[in-house]
């Protein structure tokens, strides 16, 4: 049985509601899915406090993808979602590519060095423009590593054994050095 906050960890953001359109209910979705409609193919979502939302897509503009609420009829009940964001849980996804990874699937898996030593545990994936970069929580420490998700750093992933193996940076001798007076 799967507790509510295993189940709040499973939820993957689709995307948010960033504004109201028209004054007929329709609102403005900002998506993360490879084709912009495709977000209504996973079935009803769910907000952050696990209310269902049913989406219809209507249209998709260069401004984000314009839906049909269900119960949303007016422009003030669609002002109301703004900020919605929209999730849906990872078996409702389909199984990725080759070398492809749900960020959900790797948060929590163990991080083991080439030698098969324990590393520490992956805590988040993050992405700010340059490629996805890992976060480990380091063993017996209260400190983390950040490193590219790349096979340079991260030369294997294996979902159902539950580990990645990673190949932390060289430390900088500079960041050791004691600094002039």
């Amino acid at each position: 049985m799967t507790t509510p906050d295993e189940t709040a960890q499973r939820r993957i953001l689709l995307g948010h509601i960033s504004d109201a359109n028209g004054i007929k209910g329709e609102v403005l979705l900002k998506v993360h899915t490879g084709t912009p409609e495709a977000i209504a193919d996973y079935g009803p979502l769910v907000d952050g406090h696990g209310r269902k939302i049913v989406i219809r897509v209507v249209r998709v503009t260069t401004k984000g993808v314009v839906a049909r609420v269900d119960g949303v009829t007016d422009r003030t009940a669609a002002e109301a979602l703004k900020g919605t964001e929209l999730f849906t849980t990872r078996e409702n996804l389909p199984d990725p590519g080759n070398d492809e990874f749900y960020h959900a699937d790797l948060i929590g898996l163990a991080a083991v060095g080439p030698n098969g030593a324990a590393v520490g545990t992956v805590t988040a994936v993050a992405n700010h423009g340059a490629g996805d970069v890992i976060e480990i929580a380091l063993s017996e420490s209260r400190q983390t590593e950040m490193i590219p998700f790349t096979k340079a750093f991260v030369p294997d992933v294996d979902i159902a054994k539950g580990q990645i193996v990673v190949r932390l940076p060289a430390a900088s001798d500079e960041a050791d050095a004691p600094g002039d007076t």
